[in-house]
């Protein structure tokens, strides 16, 4: 089980311009939280924060696993404990395959794990894993022999993100606008593995601009954040107002901010 909490959590850039000014946020296992919010609302911000991105600084509050602080940890060691970001713009990594950053990045965890007695994966179960996971998500197996993201299209720079997460297991998933740049075919594949991903082990928070992708992907709750803060949360059908309305409902000056 892995809860993880946000308490009161506030980000500036290293300039010291605030972004996000105090969300409180609780995932769970088995649950997907959808973060809605227009474009300069801080909701990249808030998932960089999460992760631990050294260009994002926490000024105020708590970053909580199960109850340990994670705040002043880096993105290694929260990776390591069970955190996972999929980007928005996945990085392309030449000179490192697919394959050897996967079976690199599941030993690390693997190490950390029960104070470092934890042997590395087997090549062949590794093997077994990979290419079992592949045929699920769609994802060529050209590609496990391929430079990571490099030269790859968007739909297979997300479909391999959403491999990372299958393999590695993550307690706590967040998935930073995944939907960006995806064909319909490639948005449902994408969905659909986060879909089966998230269980009794696993959390999702799913941050979007769009509500597109929440068509294949059937979020628990629903939170909306303008302004760096989160004005208004409810179940799926939030989801489908914020389409059908826009968030101009949601502006600072309408959910009070600024009023004397």
């Amino acid at each position: 089980m892995a809860k993880l909490e946000l308490k009161n959590l506030h980000v500036a850039l290293e300039d010291g311009t605030e972004i996000v000014k105090g969300v409180d946020l609780t995932i769970q296992p088995n649950e997907i939280h959808a973060v809605m919010g227009p474009n300069g609302s801080g909701k990249s911000t808030l998932s960089y924060a999460i992760m631990g991105h050294p260009a994002y600084e926490v000024t105020e509050g708590q970053i909580l696993l199960d109850g340990e602080d994670l705040t002043e940890l880096g993105a290694d060691e929260r990776a390591q404990k069970g955190l996972f970001l999929a980007f928005q713009y996945p990085h392309a990594i030449p000179g490192v395959t697919v394959t050897n950053f996967l079976r690199t990045a599941i030993n690390s965890v693997r190490k950390a794990r029960n104070g470092g007695t934890e042997d590395p994966v087997s090549v062949k179960e590794f093997r077994t894993e990979l290419l079992a996971q592949m045929d699920r998500l769609k994802v060529s197996r050209e590609l496990a022999s391929r430079y990571l993201n490099d030269g790859f299209s968007g739909g297979e720079k997300k479909r391999v993100e959403i491999l990372q997460m299958a393999m590695l297991k993550p307690r706590i998933a967040v998935l930073d606008e995944t939907d960006s740049g995806l064909d319909i075919d490639a948005l449902q594949t994408v969905a659909r593995g986060v879909q089966e991903l998230v269980s009794p082990e696993m959390g999702a928070v799913v941050i979007t601009h769009y509500q597109r992708i929440l068509n294949y992907i059937r979020p628990d709750f629903v939170h909306v954040l303008v302004g760096g803060r989160i004005v208004e949360e409810g179940g799926p059908e939030l989801a489908h107002k914020l389409e059908a309305e826009g968030y101009e409902a949601f502006t600072p000056v309408a959910v009070g901010e600024g009023e004397s």
